[in-house]
């Protein structure tokens, strides 16, 4: 997994952004920004908070804990007319690990059945 110094990098570069934007998005220098991208300093609470605001990510994510990058507003996010991700997490938390095994291999299912429509739909657009 990687650190969150790879992390915060990472995400600046992915975005073409220079360490003085991100850093006035965090409230500081361009200089103290540099030392939380090398690890020469610990990124304080504060800067972790604008960071996932600004890049609509979880805490977690950003200093590394998890691949999920969704925060508490993605788990509030409907999935289907009853359903938040949060939710859904919980159900699937509640059943034993074969079922949720089987879950997941069904999610895997209908993923490669929809890349296979796609596929087909694309072809058929080719001359």
């Amino acid at each position: 997994m990687k650190t969150y110094k790879e992390i915060i990098r990472g995400l600046r570069e992915d975005r073409d952004l220079k360490q003085y934007d991100i850093a006035a998005v965090a409230g500081t220098t361009q200089q103290h920004y540099s030392r939380y991208e090398t690890g020469e300093s610990e990124m304080p609470i504060r800067v972790l908070d604008a960071l996932a605001d600004y890049y609509n990510l979880s805490a977690d994510y950003i200093i590394g804990r998890t691949n999920c990058k969704e925060g508490v507003d993605g788990l509030k996010k409907h999935v289907a007319a009853d359903f938040t991700v949060g939710a859904v997490i919980s159900e699937l938390l509640a059943l034993s690990t074969a079922d949720r095994e089987d879950v997941i291999e069904f999610i895997l299912f209908k993923k490669h059945k929809e890349a296979c429509a796609k596929n087909k739909k694309q072809d058929g657009k080719r001359p």
